[in-house]
């Protein structure tokens, strides 16, 4: 690999406060970030308080780890804290020019065939948040032209999502439909991971959804990376070439127009947000409830002068 592995630790606490008393909830989490080539978990803490009653963990589908939690005494309040420690290694990656002409990749892709595009071939159609309209195919067309190379379309088109879409987050929630973000054209960075992703699959190209955290201190003499307060989202292309990193998956962070190196730090990936989502629970009782979230990334070593930053969108 080129260039200098970074550390991370990382502290995520979201805080829960509800105008009545819950008596009874059931919560699971996509909390613990996960190890894979280019990056190593070193250590992990995750904890709730009030303290659950019952607690287990389990591998999803996809190979994240899923925590989940029980509270069967009365509580008006929830914090759940995540500490983590992360060496993230910059991949090598692919000149984009030698990636083969997309065309070719989504016709493997419809083949099914190889070792190489079964886990692709999961995140290949729709999903629970992500639906490849006329419109979002009609708009992803302009970066396929015939025999273009893949990792080119996939940077023309994370360019033309950075400059057409404004960061906003107030003009958005986690259900406003693709159509919507699309129209208005502004949105946070959930709204533009699923996008990419409905562009990608539109063209029968296959792309993940990946949560996580980013260090959003500005490169020295450039403006700070977008992020914000919570768990920030990009994207990862099915990048068939032998010098792919990651099996082939190569990251896109179109809130950033970036390519993913070692400013981000992951911790679960999936069809979109639905199979990653930071928390989620049902409860008994609990009324109006008021939802805090607070990430701090810290940069231990070995190279940028700003220290902290949070991720975000």
């Amino acid at each position: 690999m080129s260039g200098t592995s970074v550390l991370y630790d990382v502290e995520h606490i979201t805080t829960y406060n509800y105008s009545q008393g819950v008596t009874v909830s059931h919560h699971s989490a996509h909390l613990r970030p996960r190890s894979f080539a280019t990056q190593d978990v070193i250590e992990t803490e995750l904890r709730a308080s009030p303290l659950p009653e019952i607690r287990a963990e389990r591998t999803d589908y996809f190979g994240n780890t899923v925590t989940s939690f029980s509270l069967s005494r009365p509580h008006e309040a929830l914090t759940i804290i995540s500490r983590c420690r992360v060496r993230v290694h910059p991949p090598d990656l692919p000149d984009p020019a030698d990636t083969p002409p997309w065309e070719e990749v989504a016709q493997r892709l419809r083949r099914g065939f190889g070792a190489d595009t079964l886990d692709a071939c999961t995140v290949l159609h729709d999903s629970f948040y992500v639906r490849t309209l006329g419109a979002v195919a009609e708009y992803a067309r302009p970066s396929f032209p015939p025999g273009r190379p893949i990792l080119e379309a996939g940077l023309d088109l994370t360019r033309r999502l950075h400059r057409d879409f404004a960061y906003d987050p107030s003009a958005t929630t986690i259900a406003t439909p693709l159509a919507e973000v699309l129209r208005n054209r502004r949105g946070v960075c959930q709204d533009f991971a699923h996008l990419q992703i409905a562009c990608f699959r539109a063209m029968g190209l296959a792309a993940r959804y990946v949560s996580g955290y980013i260090l959003t201190h500005p490169p020295e003499g450039g403006p700070a990376l977008e992020g914000g307060d919570a768990s920030h989202a990009w994207v990862a292309l099915f990048v068939p070439c032998p010098n792919a990193p990651n099996g082939g998956w190569i990251g896109l962070d179109p809130t950033n127009d970036k390519v993913v190196t070692r400013e981000h730090i992951t911790v679960a990936w999936g069809r979109d947000f639905e199979d990653v989502s930071p928390v989620k629970g049902v409860m008994l009782g609990g009324g109006a409830q008021r939802v805090g979230v607070s990430v701090r990334v810290s940069l231990l070593s070995p190279c940028a002068p700003r220290l902290v930053a949070s991720g975000g969108g």
